[in-house]
């Protein structure tokens, strides 16, 4: 390697937005490491650092320029480049001279094209010094940040204001500046706990300097690690189990460099007021982890993690106890004042506030959900009653006080004053499920009325964007529709809900008001974006499902997801089967020639008197045992045992195509021919269009 050492670049910043941290670090050191691959720059380990006020990446071993390398310049073609006498043109005078180098001395290229002039040339490596400023740049115009500031007299922009830069080779400041800010060899530490500039010799020093001499836990999963530690010690102590999830961990890492942990209390009468209240007015309001006892209950106890060592911790304690204790008063306000009108008597004022312009109001969309809903649930059995009075009351809780202190608590509170107000169970579980699946990898309702809901309400918000023209493009999607179609398809296939999905799809988009709306072109874009979703939540490498699957699947436009799904799992069976090579090549042959002889009787029966030879009077009759096999199989969703029936028409299949001309000139014949590979087609298409499948040969 050129003088291969490790490399440090740190960029000193304000505090960086806490929820965005570990993505902001994650960018940079990967578009630093794909700028050094670009650059030819040598280089081994990556690894990268963030805390509140400062992104961080050393890179072991980094060569201090790029290798030498051979540069082959191509030129005109020889026949261009020199008369008929063999004097250079005008077109070989001009290459040489942009080569800087006379005719004689360039060389030529043979190709399948004919032969070029052309020149070869030892291009120099640059240094990582010239290099290293341009590469970090790109790296941080690449940051995934939605808004850029200014700060001071600077025409340059980051997420926050800058403040130092180190870029340290080896022992050796890499002269340049980024973001405006010279290259030193200097840090600074923890805001409170440490004054001045800290130095760093060496960029393998780099996080333990810091942790030493700084206060400062460069090292973000390491820091995490020590955040859940302190916070499970803590919750132990006070008797417990902290409530929190990895989001909630991630965030209180990034909101502290030097984390030590703080117990506090609040009083007990406020455990009166319902779980998911409490737990959002300690963890989304304050970033603090609740405990509850081993049968799950909350205690009146919290966790905080400081960002400091505190000389007198008492003191944060009670600071931190008297931050809650009014945040919590709210709550309770919110709670009783809420209950004193019922929830139903909220509907009259849903129709005064807007839900989407162009979509009409609150109301509105209530109760298109509530039509949609109970057009669902009569499909599938649900309890129509239930899930349309749910749809009529679900969007009254953003009427409250409450959820409007806790927005992410709608649905769920609405859930509590329903119940409160004396609703059925059904109903005040349907309006507590509406909101989920709320991310990936989030619960579904456990309800089939709230499962109904659900989609309903999501088929409505995707209709109604679809029909004002506003869905997404590229990575905008401020709507959420992305995530709401793979809700619709999660609840469908993993709830189980076998509705008919094209014609719910058609419901959702008719009953929008937008005026001037092509319903057709709403209805096959919105069909198609959901499907699309579909795709890739089906094709992930886990359950053997291709794209030439699904593909295969796609074509037949099945009536429901759970029955695409069905479908593709005959697939994958059957391209496992030794016959599905030969048969996919039959099908493709079959739909080729079909097409060729433009075919489209469907219909058409086949004459068995007209079959001559054996080999396809042999396909007929393998054909007429078949599909007396399969049809009841097709008709309750066996299709795996029905491909497998149909995989035993390989060797007919074969023979025919072996032994028997189709396109024959007696039109009689050739057409009763093509009939019969109509009818074989068909059997196959029963399932998928098999012709669109590349199975893997042995």
């Amino acid at each position: 390697m050129n003088g291969a050492e490790d490399f440090l670049v740190e960029i000193g910043t304000e505090e960086l937005p806490p929820k965005a941290l570990r993505k902001l670090m994650d960018s940079f050191a990967s578009g630093i490491q794909d700028g050094l691959e670009k650059a030819r720059l040598g280089h081994g380990a990556v690894k990268a650092y963030a805390s509140p006020r400062r992104l961080a990446v050393m890179i072991s071993a980094l060569e201090s320029s790029q290798e030498d390398r051979e540069v082959l310049q191509k030129g005109p073609p020889v026949s261009i480049a020199f008369d008929a006498e063999g004097r250079a043109t005008k077109a070989a005078m001009a290459f040489a001279k942009k080569c800087g180098v006379d005719v004689a001395s360039l060389g030529r290229e043979e190709t399948d094209a004919g032969e070029w002039l052309s020149h070869r040339a030892i291009e120099r490596g640059q240094d990582a010094a010239s290099l290293l400023p341009v590469i970090i740049q790109q790296a941080l115009d690449a940051l995934p940040i939605p808004r850029r500031m200014r700060w001071g007299a600077h025409e340059e922009e980051f997420v926050r204001p800058v403040h130092w830069l180190i870029m340290l080779h080896g022992k050796s400041v890499m002269p340049g500046s980024v973001l405006g800010i010279a290259a030193s060899n200097k840090t600074r530490g923890h805001r409170f706990h440490t004054r001045g500039e800290i130095e760093i010799d060496a960029p393998a020093n780099y996080a333990s300097i810091l942790e030493s001499s700084g206060y400062v836990i460069a090292d973000f999963s390491a820091r995490r690690d020590k955040v859940a530690g302190l916070v499970k010690e803590a919750a132990k102590k006070a008797g417990g189990k902290a409530v929190g999830d990895d989001a909630l961990i991630d965030e209180v890492t990034a909101l502290t460099e030097w984390p030590v942990s703080v117990t506090g209390s609040f009083d007990k009468e406020f455990l009166s007021l319902p779980r998911e209240v409490i737990v959002a007015t300690l963890t989304n309001h304050q970033r603090y982890f609740p405990v509850a006892d081993k049968d799950g209950g909350l205690l009146p106890v919290f966790i905080t993690l400081a960002n400091l060592e505190s000389t007198d911790p008492e003191r944060v304690r009670d600071g931190n106890e008297r931050v809650i204790r009014p945040r919590l008063a709210d709550a309770a306000f919110f709670w009783k004042s809420d209950q004193q009108t019922a929830i139903a008597d909220r509907t009259e004022a849903l129709k005064q506030v807007v839900y989407q312009k162009g979509l009409g109001t609150l109301h509105d969309k209530s109760m298109r959900v509530a039509a949609l809903g109970t057009l669902l649930a009569e499909q599938v059995g649900g309890d129509t009653e239930a899930v349309t009075r749910a749809a009529v009351l679900a969007k009254c809780d953003l009427l409250t006080g409450m959820v409007g202190e806790f927005p992410e608590l709608q649905g769920t509170m609405g859930a509590y004053y329903a119940r409160a107000a004396g609703e059925t169970a059904a109903v005040a579980e349907a309006i507590g499920e509406q909101y989920l699946p709320r991310f990936a990898g989030d619960d579904l309702p456990g309800s089939i009325e709230g499962r109904i809901l659900a989609v309903a309400d999501k088929l409505d918000t995707l209709a109604g964007i679809f029909v004002l023209g506003k869905k997404p493009t590229g990575n905008r999607d401020p709507f959420g529709l992305r995530r709401a179609a793979l809700g619709v398809i999660r609840i469908l296939i993993e709830g189980n809900l076998d509705i008919r999905f094209f014609e719910a799809v058609v419901a959702a988009v008719v009953q929008q008001p937008a005026s001037g709306a092509d319903h057709g072109a709403t209805r096959d874009a919105l069909y198609d974006f959901i499907i699309e979703r579909l795709k890739s939540y089906v094709v992930d490498g886990k359950h053997g499902v291709t794209a030439d699957m699904f593909e295969s699947v796609r074509s037949r436009r099945p009536a429901s997801l759970a029955d695409f799904q069905e479908r593709l799992r005959a697939v994958v069976v059957f391209v496992g089967l030794e016959q599905a090579v030969s048969l996919a090549a039959a099908n493709k042959r079959t739909a080729n020639i079909l097409r060729q002889a433009d075919y489209t009787d469907e219909n058409a029966a086949v004459d068995a008197a007209l079959l001559q030879d054996d080999a396809e009077l042999v396909l007929y009759h393998a054909m007429q045992s078949a599909r007396n096999d399969v049809a009841p199989l097709i008709e309750t969703r066996a299709y795996s045992d029905a491909l497998r029936r149909l995989a035993e028409l390989r060797a007919p299949v074969d023979s025919f195509f072996d032994d028997v001309m189709v396109m024959v000139e007696n039109a009689t014949l050739k057409n009763n021919r093509l009939a019969l590979l109509a009818e074989l087609r068909g059997l196959f298409l029963n399932v998928a269009d098999v012709s669109r499948l590349t199975p893997a040969q042995d």
